[in-house]
């Protein structure tokens, strides 16, 4: 009787925690190990989970890929890394990635390069370009991309 209790208990505090905040399997899966939850045991909640909406991970990369790229200003490559890193499938990624228009990628990328191109403050046209291009690879932008706006920005 008390293993059941637990296990409402510990059901109840993932509802809630998957209420705040769309999460993926990993994450869920994480907590429950945290909490002390067996294996068995886990599977039940998970699924109850699922049954219930609480846990989606397709509605996890959406909001996950819309997040990161509005917010952070990632770009596709890295909201990519990031998904597979979570363990999310391809088919969801792909979803995943249509949550964010080309106008509004474009449109972010411009504006985050620019920024960037103007606060860095190298006299060296090597060493601003390295930065430069180093900075927008680890937002995960596409190298053709950031070249042809370093190209752009080093005319003006």
């Amino acid at each position: 009787m008390k293993d059941k209790l637990i296990d409402k208990e510990a059901q109840i505090k993932l509802e809630h925690y998957c209420s705040y905040q769309d999460r993926c399997h990993q994450e869920v899966t994480q907590k429950l190990y945290e909490l002390g939850i067996q294996s068995n045991e886990a599977d039940t909640i998970i699924v109850h989970l699922i049954e219930n909406n609480f846990l989606n991970e397709e509605r996890f990369a959406r909001s996950f890929a819309r997040g990161k790229h509005r917010i952070k200003g990632w770009g596709n490559i890295r909201i990519v890394n990031e998904l597979k890193q979570r363990q999310i499938a391809t088919p969801n990624i792909k979803c995943a990635l249509t949550e964010i228009s080309e106008e509004e990628y474009q449109e972010t990328f411009d504006k985050l390069a620019s920024r960037h191109w103007d606060t860095l403050q190298e006299s060296n046209q090597l060493k601003k370009k390295k930065k430069f291009c180093d900075y927008l690879l680890r937002k995960g932008w596409e190298s053709d991309l950031i070249y042809e706006k370093w190209r752009a920005l080093s005319i003006e």
